[in-house]
């Protein structure tokens, strides 16, 4: 059973609660001014901080009821047994230790960026077809993990395999925490199973490189100049069939400068392709500014590189056994198909409590 420690004034303290609750004040109050929207770029900044201080404040106060009512329920049960009434409170107990689990996560993102959302990119490494079979399964269980915790994913641009697989893939998951979250998952992962491409059933080892950035809006300056940026259009990639884009709708944008490449076609729009590459692009160029001013770029460029042996953050092994072990937080997981279903939590869990939601 929660203690009232989860809900007491010390806890208001270390988490900045009435701080945090002046400040929700304040930009309420400047809300109601008639002149508020007239500045566009400044109600844009004002509705995101509201979103995220209300993202500290209600789940803090929900909680602290719910553990009132809890502590309630329990003195009931001491003065007047009912076991009807005691496995409703050791229900809502499970509840609220998983609910207290989440909070205490939520004060590990604490970053400039943590509560935006992502842009999460896959490549395969060397290896063929099975390389990019790895590829394909490490993007289906990105997006369950992501539809597990109600965030909306779009694919923005996928190149399929030849045989298999994919080439590469960029995906946009929206929600709040997104990219806190998926920071967890940026490295080299590898992948130990007998091959369904191999006729002799012989055990193969793949490598397929993950990279997350934070989507970031108009408000962060980022030097993007149009003369630095070359735009190339191309037919979208599908099916077959009536699925193909008859037209050049597909945009490939590259910024000359740094060589950052980035492509759309998730519309059958070239406009709204380009507009969406731009963010894109915006994104990753941010990243890498993020990355010089920490002077991790070197480290960051030689994963990027070296997608192979030495590398990987985590191992997802089919046989001989099945294991799923993360190198960095030494969390292992026998079920290796529960996490190829989306079940991430204890990992990103492990590495924000080892890490402080700081890059490892």
């Amino acid at each position: 059973m929660p203690s009232r420690s989860a809900a007491s004034p010390n806890s208001e303290t270390f988490f900045d609660l009435d701080q945090r609750r002046r400040r929700l004040s304040e930009l309420e109050a400047q809300q109601t001014d008639p002149a508020f929207w007239s500045n566009q770029e400044r109600a844009r900044t004002v509705v995101q901080e509201l979103k995220q201080l209300k993202g500290w404040v209600q789940p803090y106060e929900e909680l602290q009821r719910r553990v009132a009512d809890a502590l309630g329920m329990a003195e009931l049960l001491q003065a007047e047994p009912d076991d009807g009434m005691r496995g409703e409170l050791e229900s809502e107990a499970d509840k609220l230790e998983h609910a207290l689990a989440e909070f205490e996560l939520q004060t590990m993102l604490q970053g400039p960026d943590d509560a935006r959302d992502a842009l999460l990119t896959i490549h395969p490494g060397a290896g063929g077809t099975e390389s990019q079979d790895w590829a394909e399964m490490l993007m289906r269980m990105y997006v369950r993990w992501a539809e597990r915790r109600g965030y909306q994913v779009s694919i923005l641009d996928l190149l399929p395999g030849e045989e298999a697989g994919i080439k590469s893939v960029s995906i946009e998951i929206k929600g709040e925490y997104a990219y806190g979250f998926l920071k967890a998952e940026k490295g080299v992962h590898r992948l130990v199973r007998i091959s369904p491409y191999d006729s002799q059933a012989r055990r193969h080892t793949s490598f397929a490189s993950v990279f997350v950035y934070p989507e970031v809006d108009d408000a962060i300056e980022i030097d993007l100049r149009e003369e630095d940026i070359r735009m190339d259009v191309f037919r979208a990639s599908g099916a077959g069939g009536q699925h193909v884009n008859k037209t050049s709708s597909a945009v490939r944008l590259t910024h000359e400068p740094t060589g950052v490449v980035v492509s759309c076609q998730q519309e059958r729009s070239q406009t709204k392709n380009r507009a969406t590459a731009m963010k894109m692009l915006r994104a990753a160029l941010y990243q890498r500014k993020l990355e010089e001013q920490e002077a991790a770029r070197a480290l960051v460029e030689a994963t990027k590189t070296d997608n192979s042996w030495g590398n990987q953050i985590r191992s997802y092994v089919f046989q001989p056994y099945t294991m799923v072990n993360d190198h960095r937080t030494e969390l292992k997981i026998g079920d290796v198909q529960r996490v190829m279903d989306g079940d991430l939590d204890e990992f990103i869990q492990a590495y924000l409590k080892r890490f402080g939601g700081k890059a490892a």
